[in-house]
């Protein structure tokens, strides 16, 4: 008699948890966009590129991170460009939801267990229709796309004699690179020329903070304006937001005020846009106004903060998510008052989410220092600049002081590795945590080791 299998298999390679088709979509999209990227017509001259600039290119893109070891503008062709923009495009918008509306497409009814997943992945209420939240990130995300293109493209074709050919394609990829939080740009000092520009920098960082407060933040925010009928996860995340934003233009404003390489070299009002730009960016952009290459060491360590919080859940965003960092704040609060239970605004924090977050946390800091380790021991570089580049990596951000391309094959293929764990760390830790609910049918004794 044939055995029962006791769980579903979730797609056609035979994989049994949603994890696995999550890391199995991305992995195929990144085979598939290193097999373009090979190709000789993908880059300007003769001749295809390398395995590992191929692959380095393609997995940044999935990933939406932004990192590169060539100029984007110059070695790769147009057909180049276009694959990159259409694997950033896969990568922010995701694997789950490509999977979800296949599944969706096909059967016209997910099994449970996915169910569950998806709305954990979209953090969308209840187990609802999965189609119409899928559908309405969709439009969300066209509909930002759009508008931010616009803008740039008229902006490229008025202001700086792009032709309206030129300035449209040039307007949709960066639209496409912000809202996706890539960081991916068309020029080789990313967007230094327009560090002064309010028409090229701020449609690109308002992109940036759409995308990187996550889908179900963008979704009610369009169904409710009145913050306090907000759920606790837009509450949290605005909040974080807003905060991240501000202590962020001041500490970098402040910070490069009086450098000359940077900010000391603009008048007071570019001063102010290239703070704030440079302050949106950490949440995992990866566009740059400013030579970081040529930023003080405290302005370094304080941006790899900023990049290791990163945005907001289910979105374009890296990082930990602000929310997970404020919950650990919260938790923090909570245990120097002495209180038994952990609160956020008028909610109760249950004790399995505070261990998630602490989880996540904790593997994030583990495979940030132990990727760091490694580089410095492979490129002999100062630990500063390759903890910023590692950081960068594993938040998915692109920033980069500039040594990505000098860094030995071996450190380069860890920077590879530490994207594709970054961009679905998170997503699958939490999903696999959040389904596995196992309960001991008895209990130790308790303990009671010391702390500090």
């Amino acid at each position: 008699m044939p055995r029962t299998p006791t769980r579903r298999s979730l797609g056609p390679l035979g994989l049994r948890s949603p994890a696995q088709l999550v890391v199995a979509g991305f992995a195929g999209a990144v085979l598939v966009g290193t097999a373009l990227l090979l190709l000789p017509v993908s880059r300007t001259g003769e001749g295809g590129t390398d395995l590992v600039t191929a692959l380095f290119h393609a997995t940044s893109a999935v990933c939406v991170t932004g990192l590169v070891t060539v100029d984007t503008a110059s070695y790769w062709s147009a057909f180049g460009e276009v694959v990159i923009l259409g694997l950033i495009q896969v990568g922010g918008f995701g694997t789950m939801a490509f999977a979800s509306l296949l599944g969706l497409l096909v059967s016209r009814r997910l099994g449970l267990r996915t169910r569950v997943t998806a709305a954990a992945e979209t953090k969308s209420v209840g187990l609802g229709d999965v189609r119409t939240v899928l559908l309405g990130v969709a439009r969300t995300t066209v509909l930002f796309e759009a508008v931010v293109a616009v803008v740039l493209g008229l902006r490229f074709w008025l202001a700086y004699d792009e032709a309206p050919g030129r300035a449209a394609y040039l307007g949709v990829f960066h639209s496409i690179s912000s809202f996706n939080n890539a960081g991916f740009a068309l020029w080789s000092d990313s967007l230094t020329r327009f560090a002064t520009d309010p028409w090229v920098c701020l449609p690109i960082a308002v992109s940036v903070i759409a995308g990187g407060l996550g889908f179900p933040v963008l979704l009610e925010l369009r169904r409710q304006l009145r913050p306090r009928r907000w759920s606790l996860h837009t509450r949290m995340t605005v909040l974080a937001t807003v905060a991240l934003l501000v202590l962020g233009t001041v500490f970098v404003t402040a910070n490069e005020w009086r450098n000359p390489q940077t900010l000391g070299a603009l008048d007071p009002a570019g001063r102010l846009l290239a703070g704030f730009f440079q302050a949106v960016m950490p949440r995992t952009a990866g566009f740059n106004s400013l030579d970081y290459g040529a930023m003080n060491e405290g302005t370094l360590l304080g941006t790899s903060v900023l990049m290791f919080i990163g945005g907001g859940s289910a979105g374009t965003a890296g990082g930990i998510k602000v929310t997970t960092f404020l919950l650990l704040l919260f938790v923090i609060w909570a245990e120097v008052r002495g209180e038994r239970d952990v609160h956020a605004f008028d909610r109760r924090i249950t004790d399995r989410a505070a261990r998630q977050a602490l989880t996540v946390a904790l593997l994030s800091v583990a495979a940030v220092v132990a990727a760091t380790v490694a580089v410095v021991e492979i490129s002999r570089m100062s630990t500063h600049v390759v903890l910023f580049e590692v950081v960068s990596a594993f938040a998915t951000v692109g920033l980069s002081t500039g040594i990505t391309a000098d860094l030995p094959t071996p450190a380069q293929l860890v920077l590879v590795v530490l994207m594709f764990v970054g961009r679905l760390g998170p997503i699958t830790l939490v999903s696999a945590l959040a389904l596995r609910e196992r309960q001991r049918l008895h209990q130790n004794p308790e303990g009671r080791p010391l702390i500090g």
